[in-house]
């Protein structure tokens, strides 16, 4: 079992985004019933944000709710948490006043009911001179036993070998999938592995690309997010759908889903020399769903070997976020 700051955590984890974050949320009832089958099937470390919905309901709200139902499932998950936005600006702000606001917030809507174990800002502020952030997160939060440590978000590899010498780096969560290979060749995966320090890969699945739910760009609802991604646009959506395709095919010949093959691909990738322990973090808003994503299956070297052939062939058209988002900061 891997560990996450001095945790076991199961190899597969739980992201909360999707639960809160939409314009339609689904009910809570069933976002508890989703929490309720991750943990149950071993998904023990679950990555939320402060911001992945309103004040009113986003992922701490969320757990705080969950927690005061299922008070005994609180010592039993590892909490990530995003969090260093502004909320007036909605930019990464890691001065010492909106550092101190965001813990204090997050810790706040917890209620007591649950602890932080991983405080992550979702993107580096390049504005504020890491030490100065750190050194506030690290005396007032960690020291005193009010969050468990720190992580790192969308980093690039200079960035983590740059805060391992003001802090302890528990996790760093980057984007890995067969979509987007990128930090496996850009140092950020060997920065992880030469640190010890386990790679948490959100999106394993490629948004849901890789699920074989989306055919057409008509199955992704005309208010959700995706439609601002620039491999959900027509025309690129046409040439990524030729990876789908494979990746269904190569699926099928292996007995599992599409989804469940992307997932454990990224663990596989950890077999190999030079890499970081992976844990993916796929998200879910049904407990049919967590049980797919859940499902270990093992990829062999001939497997990944093919795996390895297709993707050398193809490469994705449009960039993983918007031009307006930052990215590797």
């Amino acid at each position: 079992m891997p560990q996450i700051a001095g945790k076991e955590v199961g190899p597969i984890g739980f992201g909360l985004m999707g639960l809160t974050w939409r314009a339609k949320p689904c009910s809570q009832e069933q976002a508890f019933e989703t929490m309720r089958a991750a943990l149950k099937n071993g998904c023990n470390f679950w990555n939320g944000g402060e911001f992945y919905g309103t004040p009113e309901y986003n992922s701490l709200v969320l757990l705080e709710r969950y927690f005061e139902k299922y008070p005994e499932d609180a010592d039993k998950v590892v909490i990530s948490i995003k969090g260093g936005v502004s909320p007036v600006t909605h930019q990464t702000d890691g001065s010492p006043e909106n550092t101190r606001r965001s813990l204090n917030d997050s810790i706040a809507q917890l209620k007591g009911r649950g602890k932080i174990d991983l405080f992550e800002f979702a993107r580096r502020d390049p504005k504020v001179p890491m030490e100065v952030t750190f050194d506030i997160v690290n005396k007032e939060f960690v020291q005193t036993g009010k969050i468990g440590g720190v992580s790192l978000s969308e980093v690039r590899a200079e960035t983590i070998h740059e805060a391992v010498k003001h802090v302890k780096v528990h996790a760093v969560e980057v984007e890995l999938s067969l979509f987007s290979t990128d930090v496996l060749e850009n140092g950020v995966a060997a920065a992880c592995a030469q640190y010890g320090i386990p790679l948490v890969a959100y999106s394993p699945i490629g948004r849901g690309m890789l699920t074989g739910q989306i055919k057409k760009i008509e199955d992704i609802p005309e208010d959700s997010m995706l439609r601002h991604f620039p491999r959900f646009k027509p025309g690129n959506f046409e040439i990524n759908m030729e990876l789908v395709r494979q990746v269904e095919a190569m699926a099928q010949k292996k007995g599992c889903t599409p989804a469940q093959l992307a997932i454990n691909w990224t663990r596989a990738v950890s077999r190999r020399p030079g890499m970081p322990t992976i844990i993916p973090i796929p998200g879910a808003t049904t407990a049919a769903r967590v049980e797919e994503n859940s499902k270990l299956v093992d990829i062999t070297d001939e497997e990944m070997a093919e795996i390895d052939a297709t993707l050398s062939k193809f490469k994705p058209a449009g960039e993983r976020y918007p031009d307006t988002v930052p990215t590797n900061t």
